[in-house]
């Protein structure tokens, strides 16, 4: 019987060796094996038929040591309270990595939103707020944008929780609209991060970015932004997929057109895309295992994992998903000798420019975007680099030398604060 997948066990196993690998007992990490609050809602809502349906709903604090719990909102029908937990552990370590004053949290609502609504979407975003109202706000929980929610949904948010308050609160979510006090450069930020790392990542092996083979699963936010900057880079894309499936093209696809053919308002998936000389369908598995240079997972976890991790060719991964590879998987690229800069670090740049967004309206002042994408870029490479340098000084992988890095920030902040009471 095969064992079913449970992305928390999988983080705790990671943790464990990294924590190990730092000559950590137990007991100085021991409140990052388990969140500090988990919530579990019911959502009711109003269908456009007068009928109600009862969502569930869950939002998961992992760790305050560092600062105000901090992660995404997701909709989707296979969400669930193990993968919630540990997408807001990843998201403690994902600030920490990175040295933002943030702890880690996470929300998610299980419904497929593609069968709602804008109505019903709308009421049920406003209804779960509600829900989850006691546990947030801009020195609490600051949630942001995820799988299938976007900036709109996060000026719902951000209006639900303000008409509770009775005055405007646009520090409570961050990936608002511009006009309701979000950020430049966010709806483009955890892409370009990826890029970032890309970049350095080939700097470091001394392969020149010029010509460099890219596949991207997953052409969203995260890996359509990342297609679209890494072919401006010079970088040839020969793979990309959606939901619907991907296309492959060895001599390189022109992502601007499919980029622009995508993001024109019709909802057009790649299956829809037409085809041209040297140009190829291909299935989000098969991609995984394309003939590449740097591999680009940006869809969900789960995708690199021991069905599939001996036939992957990439001689880098860049995890642009959250937990895209198991551990088992892991074990296997790394005896294959494949780098993997890894989600914590890889996928970070949204989570900076959310805290860019969250200071700016705490502050109430805005930044230009050349500042932002600026510091966006410092930050990175700073967080690359100790990550680099950790793993030669342990002789260990990139994914144990942010670990490690992120863990021995968190374990000094909580034992100066030490336990209350």
């Amino acid at each position: 019987m095969t064992m079913q997948y449970n992305p928390f066990d999988n983080m705790l196993e990671v943790l464990d060796k990294a924590a190990a690998m730092l000559g950590l007992d137990e007991q100085d990490y021991i409140t990052l094996k388990s969140p500090e609050r988990e919530l579990k809602v019911q959502v009711p809502v109003v269908m456009d038929d007068g009928k109600t349906k009862v969502f569930e709903g869950y939002r998961v604090q992992h760790s305050s040591s560092r600062g105000p719990c901090k992660g995404g909102i997701r909709y989707h029908q296979d969400v669930n309270i193990d993968e919630v937990k540990a997408l807001a552990a990843w998201m403690s370590l994902k600030c920490a990595v990175v040295n933002i004053p943030y702890g880690g949290g996470k929300g998610g609502v299980k419904v497929d939103p593609s069968n709602l609504s804008k109505d019903e979407l709308k009421r049920l975003t406003r209804r779960y707020t509600a829900m989850i109202l006691p546990i947030i706000g801009p020195e609490r929980d600051i949630p942001a944008p995820d799988v299938n929610t976007n900036a709109e949904v996060m000026g719902w948010i951000m209006d639900t929780y303000s008409m509770f308050k009775g005055y405007t609160v646009p520090g409570v979510v961050t990936g608002k609209p511009i006009e309701l006090g979000g950020s430049l450069g966010r709806s483009e930020a955890t892409g370009r991060g990826v890029m970032f790392m890309t970049k350095e990542i080939l700097h470091r092996l001394g392969i020149p970015v010029l010509n460099t083979r890219i596949s991207i699963q997953g052409m969203g936010n995260v890996g359509g932004t990342a297609a679209k900057l890494l072919y401006k880079e010079g970088c040839r894309i020969i793979a990309i997929s959606d939901m619907s499936g991907g296309l492959h093209c060895e001599e390189g696809l022109n992502i601007e057109a499919i980029y622009e053919f995508l993001n024109n308002g019709e909802r057009f998936l790649l299956k829809d895309y037409p085809l041209s000389e040297g140009v190829t369908r291909i299935t989000n598995e098969e991609l995984l295992t394309v003939d590449t240079d740097v591999l680009i997972p940006a869809a969900l976890e789960n995708q690199i994992n021991i069905k599939n991790a001996a036939d992957i060719k990439a001689k880098i991964i860049i995890e642009g998903a959250n937990g895209p590879t198991t551990t088992e998987a892991d074990e296997i690229l790394n005896r294959k000798g494949i780098q993997i800069v890894p989600d914590i670090l890889a996928n970070a740049g949204g989570v900076i420019v959310s805290y860019f967004e969250w200071v700016q309206n705490i502050q109430s002042y805005t930044w230009d975007e050349v500042k932002i994408n600026r510091t966006l870029e410092m930050n990175m490479i700073k967080a690359f680099n100790e990550v680099w340098d950790k793993t030669k000084e342990k002789n260990a992988t990139l994914r144990m030398g942010a670990y490690m890095v992120a863990i021995d920030r968190i374990v000094k902040a909580h034992k100066m604060r030490s336990i209350f009471p």
